[in-house]
């Protein structure tokens, strides 16, 4: 049976080659906009749109089953694999990293959404945007504020627009170390960091820094996603969990035509 695992994370790498090295089939896709890893099982990258859709592709590859490592802000992925896996009736399960849990010392606000984070950004001079990309029209509102004197914005991927002189763009992959976190935080007198709460331990120094430096973060909520039929937060645990259904020993493989198993 192959599984289409949907990915662009470090967990989703981890996963793809222990259950390739368990024997299973896994089909590794992405949409590559940032890298794309070295795996040694069967890669997609770009999307489904080139080959008709999801549902199309799990047809046309007699896919078995859908398993979700996307990044937990991936909501259009991850609500489109479990829509595709109904349609074509497969298993859609997901692996989501746990969110980060507030500590003594943090100053964290959660934002639902971008009015909610222009209003709670009012009264910041530099914030620190580090919340992934970000719209044009969001960037103009954020300048726009009348105590915003300066804006730092880190991302993975350049932007696609032209940026204003008040806008210092820096480009950036995780992990990041807590000295470098620091010292970005106190060479641009950052007052607030604005971040997605992804979990994981790449990106997590930032927190820790802002910790030590009494620096408030302002959270984007995490998304409402559709319910997948099993959902996992820790690796090994979905790791070992696959093997069970899905692997060449489990009661699923052996009750499947030969045909089904390719």
């Amino acid at each position: 049976m192959k599984i289409l695992l949907l990915g662009g994370t470090a967990d989703a790498r981890h996963l793809s080659d222990a259950l390739h090295k368990a024997g299973l089939a896994v089909i590794y896709s992405l949409a590559g906009l940032v890298r794309v890893p070295k795996v040694d099982c069967q890669l997609v990258v770009g999307g489904f749109t080139q080959f008709g859709g999801l549902a199309q592709y799990l047809k046309d590859n007699n896919i078995g089953a859908i398993l979700d490592v996307t990044h937990p802000y991936a909501q259009t992925m991850s609500s489109k694999a479990v829509m595709a896996a109904k349609e074509v009736g497969i298993p859609c399960w997901r692996f989501h990293r746990p969110a980060w849990q507030q500590e003594a010392g943090d100053l964290w606000q959660d934002y639902q959404d971008d009015g909610d984070l222009l209003a709670k950004l009012n009264g910041f001079r530099v914030p620190l945007l580090s919340a992934g990309q970000m719209s044009e029209t969001l960037l103009e509102g954020i300048l726009q504020l009348p105590s915003i004197e300066r804006v730092v914005w880190r991302t993975a991927v350049a932007p696609k627009f032209a940026l204003a002189d008040k806008i210092h763009w820096i480009k950036a992959i995780g992990p990041f170390t807590l000295d470098d976190e620091r010292q970005l935080l106190v060479d641009h007198g950052i007052d607030v960091i604005v971040s997605k709460n992804s979990g994981g331990m790449a990106t997590y120094s930032k927190l820790v820094a802002a910790r030590e430096l009494s620096v408030p973060v302002l959270l984007h909520a995490r998304p409402l996603l559709p319910a997948a039929e099993r959902e996992f937060h820790d690796t090994e645990d979905c790791l070992q969990a696959c093997i069970a259904a899905w692997g060449k020993n489990s009661i699923h493989s052996k009750n499947q035509p030969k045909d089904s198993q390719q």
